[in-house]
């Protein structure tokens, strides 16, 4: 059988194509059906929204960190895909020890392609992945010629990112948000901490934070947190920002640059 390293550089042995799939990652299970995948596919977690058929049909697993062993047993799968930060690593390792698990590792637009890439050849649909990389590299690139006109215009802002609240948490280097970020030509201000540090409102303040951008993801953020916020922080603007565009790493990305560039248009 072929072998296959993940993005762990684990060796894997598998199939040719795998028929029985199950994904524990709710961006890449979006990814096996935008490579259509639908009859192989067999399991995915709670959270793994798009599309919303297989969200309705699908047998879950659990959630991202409470995956059901004995659910995994019934399906039998002969292929997991999951995540190392997403994903509980003792889960992981108790599921590789009876199945085979490629497990991505994606904190930046590179690892996101080189994931797609490698998943088009475990799952036997390369020349799929192929096009779909070649779409996401050519819209991005529009993105890039984009706000490097920004930035020489001097209109790049000092950039905060909240991902949850009591305590409010934000994101620093080393996160697929910060490239994110870093790809709209915002200045992350929190790029110096911990990947995902807990933060006050006065550490914005002591920041200069200009722009604060407020996540429908992982915490919901709504409009009644703008206007908590804003007369604590009445020199930034705060804006909702979709979090799927900025954290989800598989076919999404063919929509994150178009959301971007509206997002820097409104700020304009």
């Amino acid at each position: 059988m072929p072998v296959f390293l993940d993005q762990l550089y684990n060796s894997i042995e598998m199939p040719v194509q795998p028929v029985r799939i199950v994904s524990v990652v709710p961006s890449i299970t979006e990814l096996l059906y935008s490579l259509q995948l639908s009859e192989r596919v067999v399991g995915i977690t709670k959270f793994c929204v798009h599309p919303e058929s297989w969200f309705r049909e699908k047998t879950r697993i659990g959630g991202t960190k409470t995956i059901k062993m004995d659910v995994i047993q019934q399906l039998q799968p002969d292929l997991i895909i999951a995540n190392k930060e997403e994903n509980v690593e003792e889960q992981v390792r108790e599921l590789q020890k009876n199945y085979r698990v490629w497990v991505s590792d994606v904190i930046n637009l590179s690892n996101a392609i080189d994931m797609i890439t490698q998943i088009g050849a475990v799952t036997g649909t390369h020349p799929k992945a192929f096009q779909l990389v070649q779409q996401i590299a050519k819209e991005f690139l529009a993105l890039k010629h984009k706000t490097i006109d920004d930035i020489r215009q001097g209109r790049i802002l000092r950039t905060g990112y909240l991902i949850w609240r009591d305590p409010y948490m934000t994101v620093g280097r080393g996160t697929f948000i910060h490239d994110m970020l870093t790809r709209c030509g915002f200045e992350n201000i929190f790029d110096h901490t911990t990947r995902y540090p807990t933060i006050d409102i006065q550490q914005l303040r002591d920041a200069d934070c200009e722009l604060l951008l407020l996540s429908s993801e992982p915490y919901p953020f709504k409009q009644k947190h703008i206007d908590e916020l804003q007369p604590l922080l009445p020199d930034t603007k705060i804006m909702l920002v979709d979090g799927e565009m900025f954290s989800w790493y598989g076919s999404r990305l063919l929509q994150a640059p178009a959301y971007f560039a509206s997002l820097l248009e409104q700020l304009q």
